[in-house]
């Protein structure tokens, strides 16, 4: 068993190795703001990592570009996920942070009894920024699949993600979040989902958002409850908690992104990871200087 948890740890050592010198080295990332005039001149900020390799080729319109949109938390900037960006960008994708929320927006109040706790407005004005994105990227970089995409999100980023599946399924490829609470899962079956669950006392989701065993099993809906806090799934958080998440999210993307990769019925679809994956590494109190809202 230690070897086992050696070995795994290890992995996770290597995987983090190789994020931190694609990062530094083979992924640029980017910046840029458009300014929308339907919306009196809102500005959406967009963080931008790709590849440098696969940006040229798909420049020379030898090869199109995947894409992930990555959805910040609650008073969370766009850039502060650049771990999960570097984990697309390093598998080819064109990874897109939209910048949700502005120092001017009017602050979020929450309302009990209302449809996701008063949060309708600022998942559908993400949406909106999503679609906005999107419209101005196409002009930036029109060797890129926008008509399939895959949606990420944390917290409040991680309900917009499943707010804009459930609206624009046509054009999901995936779904991946971090400890969404409001929107509950599509459970269609028409993409697959992977979510990451906090052990966290304060953030707790919504009655019905995460589906049960059962209904996670007949969706293709995989559950990773992680054992670390709400707080821990950014930038911010402890390099253990990121190393084990970008471990678990690159292993879904290599399976999901391989077309000749062999179905497992039997797969649980709730799952405690392995030892020395995330949830038996005992992670410790996160030290993130702000949190998430919820």
């Amino acid at each position: 068993m230690k070897r086992g948890i050696l070995v795994l740890l290890s992995l996770s050592v290597l995987v983090a190795v190789g994020y931190f010198t694609a990062s530094k080295w083979a992924i640029r990332h980017e910046t840029v703001t458009f300014i929308d005039p339907a919306r009196g001149n809102r500005p959406v900020a967009v963080a931008i990592a790709v590849r440098r390799d696969k940006e040229m080729q798909a420049n020379a319109d030898m090869i199109t570009l995947p894409v992930a949109v990555l959805n910040h938390g609650n008073t969370v900037k766009n850039s502060e996920y650049s771990f999960l960006a570097n984990v697309f960008a390093a598998r080819g994708y064109l990874a897109l942070s939209p910048q949700h929320d502005l120092p001017s927006d009017p602050p979020m109040v929450t309302k009990p009894g209302e449809l996701y706790v008063g949060r309708l407005p600022q998942i559908q004005r993400g949406v909106a920024n999503i679609h906005f994105a999107i419209d101005e990227m196409k002009k930036i970089q029109p060797h890129a699949n926008y008509d399939k995409l895959t949606m990420v999100g944390h917290s409040m980023g991680g309900d917009i993600s499943m707010y804009f599946a459930k609206e624009y399924p046509e054009h999901i490829k995936k779904v991946v979040t971090l400890d969404n609470l409001r929107v509950p899962f599509m459970t269609d079956g028409k993409f697959k989902i992977l979510s990451f669950r906090s052990k966290d006392t304060q953030f707790k989701p919504d009655p019905g958002v995460v589906p049960d065993p059962e209904q996670c099993e007949k969706s293709d809906i995989t559950v990773v409850d992680t054992g670390f806090q709400h707080n821990d799934m950014r930038d911010t958080g402890p390099d253990q908690a990121k190393t084990a998440i970008q471990t678990m999210l690159d292993k879904f993307l290599s399976d999901t992104d391989s077309q000749l990769a062999p179905v497992d019925t039997k797969k649980p679809k709730i799952v405690e990871p392995a030892p020395g994956s995330l949830s038996a590494l005992s992670p410790p109190a996160s030290k993130s200087p702000r949190a998430v809202t919820n």
